[in-house]
């Protein structure tokens, strides 16, 4: 999983055996330590419902999507274009659109190389 942050902007990017892990109904799972006393980690879940979330505390984030959302999606690939949600911050009207999308680069090479 990559997480990538600009501005009020989460983009998160998993591989294709991650989206089969999900699918499954296992969460995904990452953990990085940047310095000595200072780690982050984030637990990816699909859900119930039709509403994305991000909550946990600033060094343990849960994401939860829709799982029909994310089943439609997968069913469309190979595609570049991803899942967008619009998230409420808490900070008046401030909001945080989350990206989800699947990398698939490996399996279209292996696709074009049979």
């Amino acid at each position: 999983m990559k997480l990538q942050i600009e501005g009020q902007s989460l983009r998160v990017r998993i591989g294709e055996a991650e989206l089969a892990q999900l699918l499954a109904g296992h969460a995904v799972e990452s953990h990085t330590h940047l310095a000595l006393g200072l780690s982050m980690g984030c637990a990816l879940r699909l859900v119930a419902g039709n509403v994305a979330q991000l909550s946990g505390r600033p060094d343990a984030w849960q994401i939860e999507l829709p799982g029909s959302a994310v089943r439609e999606h997968a069913a469309r690939l190979p595609t570049r274009e991803g899942l967008t949600f619009t998230l409420p911050t808490g900070h008046g009207d401030d909001t945080l659109e989350l990206l989800f999308d699947v990398d698939v680069r490996d399996s279209v090479r292996q696709r074009r190389s049979s």
